[in-house]
């Protein structure tokens, strides 16, 4: 099995004045996964590089067991400074396509011509296409070979705009992303309580809603690529 994970080139938001970058547990659950089951693993960025991690999801409180044990390891580290480009593997069939999530992608995944491609061309051979949390983000501008958008009329869920409030973020941000979501006309769906797990699957296309479903939509995707 070949799974390509795709994260975030982007350091800062508009402004510059904040850092933001990969959310990094929304990396390690799926990537600890993969690792496990022995698949082939690719990780890539729209730039290709490094690419940067929010400091956010590096405080105590946001840093579980496993993802605080992948930090300290510097050969993983140093995998994340040596992402592949988009465009390096925009030729390659994979098993599943993984959009991790962190504030970075809102600048580099919504419009990018090459992440579009590969999700189009993934999901149209009934591959998985996964995205968490502004991940999914990524999954805003997809269009189809009938011309639809990818999302019209399909449930999933992302980061919402309380949730933005209560990470106080909604002055930074460069939109909405919930409500961006449902104007293309997806079945949008969130959790009764913010900042807690929620995954959704509809066909091929599975989706978390925020950092606390990385570990729950990683035990997913591994179902599903079972089938």
């Amino acid at each position: 099995m070949k799974i390509l994970i795709i994260v975030t080139s982007v350091a800062t938001y508009e402004n510059h004045k904040l850092e933001t970058g990969l959310w990094l547990s929304e990396l390690t659950h799926i990537y600890h996964l993969a690792k496990e089951q022995g698949f082939d693993i690719t990780i890539a960025s729209p730039k290709g590089g490094n690419t940067p991690i929010d400091p956010e999801s590096l405080k105590p409180m946001m840093l579980d067991k496993m993802t605080k044990e992948y930090w300290a390891d510097s050969s993983f580290r140093e995998l994340l400074k040596h992402t592949k480009s988009l465009n390096e593997v925009a030729g390659q069939q994979f098993d599943a396509v993984y959009l991790a999530g962190g504030h970075g992608t809102m600048y580099d995944f919504p419009d990018n011509a090459t992440l579009q491609s590969i999700i189009r061309q993934h999901y149209e051979n009934n591959k998985i296409v996964a995205a968490v949390c502004h991940g999914v983000g990524g999954l805003l501008n997809v269009k189809l070979s009938d011309g639809e958008y990818l999302i019209k009329n399909k449930t999933l869920t992302g980061f919402n705009w309380f949730e933005e409030s209560l990470a106080r973020r909604k002055k930074e941000v460069p939109f909405n992303l919930e409500k961006s979501l449902k104007e293309r006309g997806s079945n949008y769906k969130k959790a009764f309580i913010p900042m807690t797990s929620k995954v959704l699957v509809d066909g091929n296309l599975i989706t978390g809603q925020n950092p606390f479903s990385s570990k729950e939509i990683a035990k997913v995707v591994m179902r599903e690529l079972k089938k």
